[in-house]
């Protein structure tokens, strides 16, 4: 683990991240310290004063990001461990309050030991009312981002350092809910080395990215750009109604037993080379953001042509070189991860692209104890109702309930290799027929090319893939032109239109 880096004033990394000469400190002044009636605390709070030339332990203001206005609130950790008591959890509020009135993005850094112990549970309540207001931040559908700084413990991680849409902390820094004096002062015991440690909790889904402080401001200015853009809204030529091919995609449909060869290949492209090749600005995410992660499921924001949106995929493996495919079964805690983009998708009104290419959900006890069903289940109610503009891609192939769960859109296009179907082919021969040798048979009879899909109205445009076979650059060319175009598209339609026609879509399925 790599070992935290010297601390950082606040105001220091605050005018490293925005732009030279754009800070504007709000924050006013926290008044004489007569009031305090504890003469130890109040000797404390003159030394924390003197020592850093603050007048609290928070904060706030707002500077230029790139260019980019944005609210930032900080914790001197140096003033009494950064901890919040009432004045600082009042500060926060305002500056909070503030940011959403004026309809700016939020970057917060805290670093901090939680409550201020010397104010008792009137502080620890202060957590309480710094949460709502981040809720309504969010909830006005405005970026929030969080930078964890060395150490973040107790009552700040457990509210506002933990509501972030996206999350990265600082390399080496301690960040936990109990912190590890208090847990050996407690039980008598040292905390396990290594748990509490930024790149433990990356590696577990807990936050998104380590990274130090000369880099967060690129970082989250590349995020913002995704996050806050508005975007043209307006139907860019190429973007097609309905059931059909655009001119020059059409072609002779393969079979059954051609497009599932095809879309097993090995070289084929998969989610990680599609993003490589259509998309710009991509800042991964990693996990469930509460404590799971799945190698399995690609979540992250970025620009498709000139539309911000959130993508998540199903990563069935990698063709760099020096990497091992991921290669596993979609889980539980995959959906969840998924889930999580579709909240951040719901929250920013940004559009959602899901792209399938999955052999199916885990099979597995680990799976079953984890909720697999109920996970499916979930992620299907959230895509239908979801109220961003969502489209599907069906890259590849598309087996089971883990394809299932990730295709309910207002669009759906399908490679021409793609095909969706109930369990991959050879489960659905052992059903009929007790043996896999029939799998493109049944295959066939079921429906499950992408010209069976867009004739029973499930796919709305197919796009062809050429002798490359979905790995080649004249491919990713058209992908690039048709998935910025309906993105685009669905940015332009009213909301109230574009959920009745999902919901109808899917009604309707099956139906003469």
């Amino acid at each position: 683990m790599t070992a935290p880096s010297p601390r950082t004033p606040a105001l220091e990394l605050i005018e490293a991240v925005v732009d030279p000469g754009s800070w504007r400190c709000w924050d006013e002044p926290a008044g004489a310290l007569d009031d305090t009636p504890d003469p130890d605390y109040r000797a404390d709070l003159r030394a924390a004063r003197e020592r850093t030339g603050l007048d609290e332990s928070v904060i706030t203001g707002e500077g230029r990001l790139r260019g980019r206005r944005v609210a930032v609130v900080a914790c001197e950790f140096r003033f009494l461990a950064g901890s919040i008591g009432v004045v600082a959890g009042e500060r926060l509020v305002r500056a909070v309050e503030r940011a959403t009135e004026l309809r700016l993005p939020l970057l917060a850094a805290p670093a901090s030991g939680g409550t201020r112990m010397q104010e008792g549970t009137v502080a620890f309540l202060q957590m309480v009312k710094v949460a709502a207001a981040i809720t309504d931040h969010k909830g006005a559908g405005l970026p929030y981002l969080v930078y964890l700084r060395h150490p973040t413990t107790g009552g700040v991680l457990a509210s506002w350092g933990s509501l972030g849409h996206l999350t990265a902390a600082e390399p080496g820094a301690l960040i936990g809910f109990l912190g590890p004096r208090v847990h050996e002062a407690l039980y008598g015991e040292q905390f396990p080395p290594g748990v509490q440690v930024a790149e433990h909790l990356l590696a577990h889904g807990l936050i998104d990215a380590v990274l130090p402080a000369e880099e967060l401001g690129a970082v989250a200015a590349r995020a913002l750009d995704v996050l806050c853009a508005d975007g043209a809204r307006t139907r860019p030529e190429g973007a097609t109604e309905g059931n059909e091919l655009p001119a020059g995609e059409a072609g002779e449909p393969p079979s059954a037993a051609e497009s599932i060869r095809r879309s097993r290949l090995p070289g084929r492209i998969g989610v990680r080379e599609l993003l490589d090749a259509v998309a710009a600005e991509v800042t991964p995410l990693s996990g469930t953001g509460a404590g799971e992660r799945d190698p399995g499921l690609l979540l992250a924001l970025a620009r498709v042509g000139s539309v911000p949106c959130v993508v998540l995929g199903h990563d069935r493996g990698s063709r760099r070189a020096g990497e091992a495919p991921a290669g596993q079964a979609l889980g539980p805690a995959g959906l969840r991860a998924a889930r999580r983009g579709m909240r951040i998708a719901a929250e920013l009104d940004l559009p959602l692209l899901t792209v399938i290419d999955t052999a199916g959900a885990a099979l597995s006890r680990e799976a079953e104890e984890g909720g697999l069903a109920g996970e499916i289940a979930r992620s299907l109610a959230d895509l239908v109702t979801l109220s961003a503009p969502t489209l599907c891609l069906l890259l590849g192939q598309g087996a089971g309930g883990a394809a299932l769960a990730l295709l309910p859109a207002d669009r759906v296009v399908a490679a021409r290799h793609a095909w969706l179907s109930p369990l991959p082919p050879e489960g659905a021969s052992a059903i009929l027929h007790r043996t896999t040798e029939r799998a493109y048979e049944v295959a066939a009879r079921q429906g499950v090319r992408s010209a069976d899909l867009l004739a029973n109205g499930i796919v709305d445009r197919v796009v062809e893939e050429g002798c490359e076979g979905g790995d080649g650059v004249a491919f990713t060319d058209r992908l690039r032109a048709v998935l910025a175009g309906e993105l685009a598209a669905l940015r332009a339609q009213e909301r109230g239109e574009r959920l009745a026609a999902r919901r109808a879509r899917y009604r309707r399925v099956g139906l003469p």
